[in-house]
This record gives C-alpha cells, sequence and structure tokens, in this order.
C-alpha cells in the first residue's frame, strides 16, 4: 500500500477524519493506492514501558488492535497520521497508538518513510498537537510532507477554514509529487 491515513479521533466521522480522508480522497483521484484507518473503534491499550520490546523487536502486549495497524505503518511508503487536540495536546488514543510504536524505534522499522501531519482544534492547541506528532514522525526518522492545522469542534466544521482546506490540497499535492514523479 501506498498511503496509509489514520484518524486518531473517537469521532468517526469528524474533522480529523475529514481532513484526513480529504487528503487520501485526493491522491487517490490521481491514481495512488491508499488506506484509511479510524481509530474510533478500535482498542489501543498503552505503552507499559516494561522494555521487553528490545528483545522482541515487537510490542509485547497483545490482544488488541495495535499490530495489525503497526503492520499497515510497516508496509506504507506515506503515513498520514491525524489526531484532535484535548487539554491542547494529542488525544490519548493516538498517543497510545505512538508511544507502542517505541517497539519499532530499536530497528528503525518505520525509517526512510514520508509523512503528513494533521491536527484539528476547536480554539487553540493545535500547534501543539502537531508537535507530538512532530516528535513521533522525526524519532522515527520519517521524512516530514507537510502539515494541516485545521480548526472546527461540530462534525464538519473544518470545512470552513479556507487555511486547512488549502494546507489538505497542498499536502495531498506533494504526496502526489513524491509518489508520481513524472507527472
Amino acid at each position: 500500500m501506498k498511503v496509509l491515513g489514520i484518524s486518531g479521533s473517537m469521532r468517526k466521522t469528524g474533522n480529523t477524519a475529514l481532513l484526513v480522508t480529504s487528503i487520501l480522497n485526493r491522491v487517490r483521484e490521481a491514481g495512488i493506492e491508499t488506506e484509511y484507518i479510524s481509530l474510533a473503534d478500535r482498542e489501543i491499550r498503552p505503552c507499559t514501558g516494561c522494555e521487553a520490546c528490545k528483545d522482541a523487536k515487537w510490542c509485547v502486549t497483545e490482544d488488541d488492535d495495535w499490530g495489525s495497524i503497526a503492520d499497515k505503518m510497516i508496509a506504507c511508503e506515506v503515513l498520514v497520521i491525524g489526531a484532535p487536540t484535548y487539554y491542547y495536546d494529542i488525544n490519548g488514543q493516538t498517543k497510545n497508538l505512538i508511544d507502542r510504536t517505541y517497539s519499532l524505534y530499536h530497528d528503525r522499522r518505520l525509517a526512510g518513510r514520508r509523512a503528513v501531519g494533521v491536527a484539528v482544534c476547536a480554539d487553540r492547541g493545535g500547534e501543539r498537537t502537531l508537535q507530538t506528532i512532530e516528535g513521533f514522525l522525526n524519532t522515527h526518522e520519517f521524512s516530514y510532507l507537510g502539515y494541516v492545522n485545521g480548526r472546527g469542534y461540530a462534525p464538519g466544521d473544518v470545512r470552513r477554514d479556507e487555511k486547512a482546506m488549502t494546507q489538505v490540497r497542498q499536502v495531498a499535492d506533494k504526496i502526489i509529487s513524491y509518489l508520481r514523479p513524472e507527472d
């Protein structure tokens, strides 16, 4: 799979999902394979800090949805990861996903991919959410293709954020240019 989009929002059709899927839709329209995952109905337990992953080379916490998502992250060429802002930072479900990727860090299993960060806030704090996402991406040696920082609370509100919708088009076009440089 070429481009994997993940919405970390607990609102399955909320603003984060809208921005991530808008990017994917534009990329798909260019003929590039995409896949979308919502964390809304997924169980992802937190990292326990057990350090057993250093030897196992994989998170030893089992019986949740993290492993199947991690497999898709490893398989993609470009990751679009989005999260809503809760209390001026990334929401817990997305943070759990990110923290568990520590198990992939030891062998740099995510390094070399490209990525886009997406944040949504009702008022303020989206910049901090993007910083957390960027920290994750930088740690895993992703190359950053850009970001989208949207504002909205009720589902669909972010469509009125003209700056965010422009950023959606710009980062989607960067993904397309990266994956189809001949165009």
